[in-house]
């Protein structure tokens, strides 16, 4: 791979973790309402959930997609469908999850299970592959991308926990908590609109 196609999907790989999008809001949710420490196990998730993801549609599936429309419109309504549930259940809690028993952040596995109903998710894998894979060594070349991602991802995805995790003595007082997290609700619904068209 060229020293410019290298930098451009390093470029692609950061900006396309760092902003904002349903993984990130739900991260910035969990920051807040349950530490970082205690959010590492979704943002790991989110790493090997979505190089796995990549990596299945790099191999294929991203082919399938395109050839039965119906499978990707489903995936990305059903996605949306469990936004929609997360949502409810960010803008409805009012407490800070520490210390509650029914209170719990995303697992591990959750959160790798999410990328595949993940509308950015998909079309950021479904970009990466059709833009920078090489027809003349393409197993390499989804490997390359894949490998990037990861090395980009968890690092990048990480900083919205960990605004999170910065505001919870703020966000403390079960006021500006409870509007805290109504505003996230709104905003991962919000995120959905442009993948959702």
């Amino acid at each position: 791979m060229q020293l410019d196609t290298l930098l451009a999907l390093f470029l692609f790989a950061f900006t396309t973790s760092i902003t904002p999008g349903p993984n990130n809001m739900m991260l910035f949710a969990s920051g807040v309402n349950f530490g970082f420490a205690r959010t590492i196990p979704h943002m790991l998730g989110i790493g090997v959930g979505f190089f796995v993801l990549l990596l299945a549609v790099g191999l294929g599936l991203g082919a399938l997609l395109h050839s039965v429309p119906l499978v990707y419109t489903t995936l990305k309504f059903a996605g949306g469908a469990y936004l929609v549930w997360i949502a409810w259940k960010i803008g409805s809690s009012r407490s800070l999850g520490e210390g509650m028993a029914s209170a719990r952040p995303m697992t591990f596995l959750q959160a790798a299970a999410f990328q595949w109903v993940n509308p950015k998710a998909w079309v950021m894998a479904v970009s990466a592959m059709a833009t920078y894979t090489s027809g003349d060594s393409y197993l390499v070349s989804v490997l390359f991308v894949g490998l990037v991602f990861a090395l980009v991802n968890v690092p990048s995805v990480s900083t919205w926990a960990g605004f999170g995790s910065a505001l919870r003595q703020w966000l403390s007082e079960p006021s500006r908590l409870k509007w805290f997290n109504i505003t996230m609700a709104a905003l991962l619904v919000v995120s959905l609109w442009p993948m959702l068209k």
